[in-house]
């Protein structure tokens, strides 16, 4: 499904959904492009100020996603993983967001949507950004590009993201 059609879902009469399910394929996209490539070391980086090292950052995000999931359903609690090593840490992170969608893409009943997007949706988009600015800072920067013409497409919330269109 293109960024610009909706599906014939069940689910697509209902725009807080399909803007939510935009949203993550946003989020996907924006992570995949800061965590592909990494340098070996990177997850590990520790930036200046006691900032939280990338692996902790990206292990956050899989936490808020799974949290988002309970809240959907109507739970409250929050949980926190022990870090993975890059890698597997960033497919925790992109489960988390294909778990959430697919329950977004579903018929059941979804609850705090303001909620989740004032709590775990905004800031993952938030850590999303940070990942980036600790690749520019450990040396490895991750090139800006016009996201507005982006490939995003609802329901493409894995690591494998369309190329870029124009980077700057």
């Amino acid at each position: 499904m293109s960024a610009d059609s909706i599906s014939a879902s069940p689910t697509s009469a209902d725009p807080q959904r399909q803007l939510l399910r935009h949203l993550i394929a946003t989020l996907a996209y924006r992570t995949a492009k800061a965590w592909r490539g990494a340098p070996e070391g990177f997850a590990d980086f520790q930036a200046p100020g006691g900032v939280k090292t990338p692996v902790r950052v990206l292990a956050h995000m899989g936490d808020l996603f799974d949290w988002a999931l309970r809240m959907a359903k109507g739970g409250k609690e929050w949980t926190e993983a022990t870090p993975l090593p890059w890698a597997e840490e960033g497919e925790r992170f992109f489960a988390a967001l294909k778990a959430f969608d697919d329950f977004l893409a579903s018929d059941a009943p979804l609850q705090s949507v303001e909620r989740m997007l004032q709590g775990p949706i905004v800031d993952a988009i938030t850590h999303a950004g940070q990942l980036a600015m600790l690749r520019r800072q450990a040396g490895s920067p991750v090139r800006a590009e016009a996201f507005f013409i982006s490939d995003i497409a609802v329901g493409r919330v894995g690591a494998d993201q369309a190329p870029p269109k124009r980077e700057l």
